[in-house]
């Protein structure tokens, strides 16, 4: 008779599929199943047995002034202990709400493993927060406890509540707060008071918000934890890897890279911290500490193709990009430097990696790729509700539903179920599918729109922008037109050694009418900062509006295609 299979041996078992087949994807794909988890804790079940004894490098913290500091996977297994130990002392108990808002510290990794060893639900916060999103957190997320940085403890002033208070770092505790280094003498064995069911909630995310107020998405003990063996796989992770992901504390992505997917593949998790970006300073670190595997946002890969990327002497073997698609320029410039193609992933705050380039697949310019194993993506017509056109609305099969999926947006259930409506988890983006099944992000549905009845994807003309020099970043909205109903608009930062002005207009509309056809090409051009979410997702609603505003007579400095204007 055949032994029950532990949690830790099914989520192995899984998690060694994706391993073996890492540069397979077809056989990963037709092998790969999510464990079926009646109960699991991955700090319990799969951190806790992968460290104990393990004396390789799990987090390696380089400080701006040359300060570093390295912890074990067997350290990191003992200190969360005695975190754990010591919020169990404070109160802590299972189903609480802890607000964690950290920087990229080791308290921050501690105090994750600590509360998910406690069964706690984590609310995790940016440090950018200020009092009045951090109220609206506290009593929407029902935080019973916080732990921060001394440094913004400040900011819980007028924070009403009746909340355990942890304070992080600092010269001394302010008044009614508790010190986190008081953690470190409290018991190095920890003892859970219960098993941890699979579908108990560990996590709730508030969303950054780019349209509307910030939703409030929540993860269970299997969602994000065993959901995130698909970003691994992704990113092509394997043990003993170096990996560096730049991303900030408090939103989605640093879950999946700074701290799931390495940790499941056995991977060192560096991080290099800097008050201001230094793409040279960020090269010499990674060759420092040789890293193997890179992740970054678009944002940053866009600062980085304009420094001398040659200066890194040993590239990534993986490089990859999430948060927004990457644009076809920029994966041409690090490939020239590198040799190295970046590979675009596509998932969301309520997922984990749904489509991606995964390693070893011949890549097409402009696709995010494949579905990614365990993942039946279907493209919805918006308006028939029908899947299996070759454009439509990202939805995942609910028939087939991936363990990385949300359960919801808690305490919202209308919101919940219009998202899950007709079987399918509705995305908002839009994508198109080629012959060869890879999928092509077109934009998100409320940013696509209609000029002279085409329909315009703002994406595709913000990529053609990039390729001109002038061009550092492009964002394109609707501009009202009495004729076309709409023109494509475009706000432009300029690349460091142009100018606003009509000259540097000029030169984009001649790069527009150059490779754009003429019911796409870029009409209205304003060079402006881009207004962005705290995570840095550019927030195209207050363009649009602003673009209506201008079009109205409002204040805007607009540079029109005169080209256009005279019929040629």
């Amino acid at each position: 008779m055949t032994a029950p299979v532990t949690p830790t041996e099914a989520f192995r078992a899984a998690r060694e599929v994706l391993l073996r087949h890492r540069e397979d994807y077809a056989a990963a794909r037709e092998e790969f199943r999510w464990p079926a988890l009646e109960h699991f804790n991955w700090a319990l079940d799969w951190f806790d047995p992968m460290a104990e004894g393990n004396e390789r490098t799990a987090l390696r913290i380089a400080e701006e002034d040359g300060r570093e500091l390295s912890v074990s996977f067997e350290e990191m297994r003992v200190r969360s202990n005695r975190v754990a130990n010591r919020l169990r002392e404070l109160g802590v108990r299972a189903g609480d709400r802890i607000l964690v808002m950290l920087g990229n510290q080791v308290e921050l990794w501690e105090t994750l493993l600590a509360a998910m060893k406690l069964r706690a639900v984590v609310i995790p916060a940016t440090p950018q927060l200020g009092p009045a999103d951090l109220a609206d957190r506290i009593e929407r997320g029902r935080a019973a406890h916080v732990v921060v940085r001394a440094a913004d403890t400040g900011k819980f002033e007028d924070v009403p509540g009746d909340y355990t208070r942890v304070a992080v770092g600092g010269d001394g505790t302010a008044p009614g707060w508790s010190d986190h280094a008081e953690a470190y003498g409290a018991p190095a064995e920890f003892e859970p008071d219960g098993p941890t069911r699979a579908d108990d909630t560990l996590l709730l995310y508030f969303t950054s918000g780019t349209t509307a107020r910030p939703k409030l998405v929540e993860h269970t003990h299997a969602s994000y934890p065993v959901g995130h063996l698909s970003t691994m796989y992704w990113i092509g992770l394997k043990p003993g890897d170096v990996h560096l992901n730049i991303s900030s504390p408090g939103w989605a992505k640093h879950a999946w890279s700074s701290f799931f997917a390495p940790w499941s593949a056995e991977a060192t998790i560096f991080v290099h911290n800097y008050t201001r970006f230094d793409a040279a300073r960020l090269m010499a670190e990674m060759d420092r500490v040789g890293v193997d595997t890179f992740c970054a946002p678009p944002t940053v890969w866009r600062m980085l193709i304009q420094a001398d990327l040659t200066q890194l002497r040993t590239p990534p073997r993986e490089a990859v990009a999430a948060g927004e698609p990457l644009n076809p320029e920029v994966i041409e410039r690090v490939r020239d430097a590198w040799g190295v193609t970046i590979r675009d992933g596509f998932g969301q705050t309520e997922t984990t990696v749904q489509i991606g380039n995964f390693p070893g697949q011949p890549l097409k310019a402009g696709s995010m790729g494949f579905p990614a194993p365990g993942y039946t993506v279907e493209l919805v017509d918006p308006v028939t509700g029908k899947p299996g056109g070759e454009e439509g609305e990202i939805c995942l099969d609910l028939a087939h539903r991936p363990v990385g999926l949300m359960r919801g947006y808690h305490g919202d259930a209308e919101r919940t179920a219009e998202a899950m409506r007709d079987g399918y988890y509705h995305t908002g983006d839009i994508g198109s599918r080629d012959a060869d099944g890879r999928i092509t992000y077109v934009g998100r549905a409320d940013d696509v729109f209609k000029a002279s009845d085409y329909k315009i994807s703002p994406f595709e003309l913000e990529s053609a922008l990039l390729e001109h020099e002038a061009v550092a970043e492009a964002a394109v909205v609707p501009s009202p037109d009495p004729v076309r109903l709409a023109v494509p608009k475009a706000y432009i930062v300029l690349a460091d050694g142009w100018q606003p002005g009509p000259e540097a207009a000029e030169a984009i509309f001649a790069h527009s009418r150059a490779v754009l056809a003429p019911y796409k090409r870029i009409r209205v051009v304003e060079f402006a900062e881009l207004p962005k979410t705290i995570s840095g997702k550019i927030r195209r609603v207050e363009l649009r509006e602003h673009a209506a505003r201008v079009r109205e007579g409002g204040t805007g400095t607009e540079y029109r295609d005169e080209h256009r204007e005279r019929g040629r």
